[in-house]
């Protein structure tokens, strides 16, 4: 057991006293799967109740932002974990438990539309926050956006293919990036979750899932939560499918004054670039986790993800020569 770990498990302990929890004699924790962030998670098991601790070192990051969001958006009738104690300058939350049914391990052909439609309607909620008590939601912005895309070159070309595109490759991506970047900036802008997908998301007892890892929200693209849900770097569903979910989301939006009816043809273009853009920075991350991480896991969605980006390619005009790097030089360079 590390020094943190003995730290949280004292500071559990006192939480515990203090909230008048009844662990009895026995209680234990269990570390969880952990996710690809710095954070690690356990599960404070205690006879039939259980809880979730945080463990967010804050030299890594600051917890403040999940504190207020979860206090924020709990208001927007969203089922998240209830923040029952939290020490900021320590890193530790302790959580309430929402199961460990992810969507990623119960979806199947028989739920897969109930399940994706109340996710949808979730996010609709989410898009309706107007802001977060005593916290300012940064904005996904044209810097924000570049940062992102850099992680495919450095981490994925450069670090892990070891490859070195030539003038005219790097110029062909730059003007990928900043069409992908225009794309983004003309869209309405809305609270975005920026992590909502499956391994987010928790099937609950009611009609709701719900909603973990919400911490990096942004003001951001309407488009951007809707296709990490539907087009998810870890499982994929075919077309017709999506089509009829994104029906279903500009329905309830427009009913719902999320989305004007008036954007709802150039949503799907919206779509399609907003998809690339994440699928691109996505890339870079799993590539990351490997090179900087020694997380290897992720490598496996890496071509899910990659077929994503061709596919919009071949249906949105102009991208034939990022389509050719990628047949010609990225794909191949993976198998050696």
């Amino acid at each position: 057991m590390d020094k943190r770990q003995v730290a949280l498990q004292q500071w559990c302990t006192a939480q515990a006293n203090s909230l008048r929890l009844d662990l009895g004699t026995d209680w234990r924790l269990r570390p969880l799967c952990g996710d690809a962030s710095y954070r690690r998670y356990f599960r404070l098991e205690a006879g039939c109740q259980s809880w979730i601790l945080m463990d967010a070192p804050t030299e890594q990051g600051d917890s403040f932002s999940f504190v207020a969001i979860a206090n924020s958006w709990k208001s927007l009738d969203i089922i998240l974990p209830e923040v029952l104690a939290v020490d900021l300058h320590q890193g530790f939350l302790l959580l309430s438990d929402l199961g460990d049914k992810l969507y990623l391990s119960q979806l199947n052909d028989s739920n897969a539309d109930r399940l994706y439609r109340q996710a949808i309607d979730t996010l609709i909620r989410i898009q309706g926050c107007q802001g977060i008590s005593e916290y300012s939601l940064p904005n996904y912005d044209r810097a924000f956006i570049e940062r992102e895309l850099a992680i495919f070159s450095e981490w994925f070309v450069d670090q892990l293919l070891g490859l070195t595109l030539t003038a005219a490759e790097q110029q062909c991506f730059t003007e990928v990036s900043e069409r992908l970047v225009a794309s983004a900036l003309a869209q309405p802008r809305v609270c975005m979750h920026r992590d909502y997908h499956s391994r987010n998301l928790m099937v609950t007892e009611g009609d709701s899932p719900g909603v973990l890892d919400f911490q990096d929200a942004v003001w951001g693209p309407v488009s951007y939560d809707l296709v990490s849900l539907l087009r998810d770097c870890y499982i994929q569903w075919p077309a017709d499918k999506v089509a009829g979910w994104i029906e279903y989301y500009l329905q309830q939006a427009n009913r719902t004054g999320r989305l004007s009816t008036a954007y709802n043809q150039q949503f799907h273009d919206w779509f399609d670039l907003m998809g690339m853009q994440r699928h691109l920075k996505a890339v870079g991350i799993f590539a990351r986790l490997k090179s900087r991480d020694d997380k290897a896991g992720y490598l496996a969605d890496i071509p899910r993800t990659l077929a994503y980006i061709l596919d919009v390619c071949q249906r949105q005009d102009g991208f034939d020569d990022f389509a050719a790097l990628l047949n010609d030089r990225i794909l191949p360079a993976m198998k050696v």
